[in-house]
């Protein structure tokens, strides 16, 4: 079974007619991003947080199930994926030090008949900007922070940091 997350306004239409692949398809990475169903909740919905800091406000769980012999990609999120059925892809996941990070792409729409469920999920689940972050402090330049939530703060913050020039003689 895997989860795909996403806007609860998109919920009817994917009832109706499925989840729709999305994605670059110059990259070679189109489709319908999802995470397997594991033992660890924090790990099967990681990817909740990182979705609303750019996007929607209330994100749903759309859960699924394909068939095992089925080719998907998976992969960390910065790194080349790799071509496997889905059975062995989740084992991937499963037997990586940390799956946080990780997808799974699965390259064709889910028909409305594999869905089995949609269902709502705390909104403070998973990491933002990337695995393991919290705890370490943004970066401050203007390109990282541009249209940032609290950007200005961070980069008024690193600027009360730096020591101030001496004054100059005249």
């Amino acid at each position: 079974m895997l989860v795909h997350l996403t806007s609860q306004r998109n919920v009817s239409r994917i009832r109706r007619y499925g989840i729709a692949p999305q994605g670059r398809r110059a990259a070679g990475s189109r489709g319908v991003y999802a995470m397997p169903v594991l033992q660890d909740y924090y790990a099967s919905h990681q990817w909740l947080r990182e979705l609303r800091q750019f996007g929607p406000r209330l994100i749903v769980a759309v859960c699924f199930r394909i068939p095992d012999p089925e080719p998907v990609m998976v992969g960390h999120y910065g790194k080349p994926h790799v071509l496997l059925p889905v059975r062995q892809a989740v084992s991937v996941i499963m037997a990586a030090d940390s799956p946080l990070g990780y997808q799974v792409i699965v390259p064709r729409r889910i028909q409305p008949a594999e869905l089995t469920a949609v269902r709502r999920v705390p909104q403070v689940v998973g990491w933002r900007y990337y695995p393991g972050a919290h705890g370490h402090q943004p970066c401050p330049c203007p390109v990282c922070t541009a249209g940032q939530y609290g950007g200005g703060k961070i980069r008024a913050r690193q600027a009360s940091r730096r020591p101030k020039p001496p004054p100059q003689d005249e």
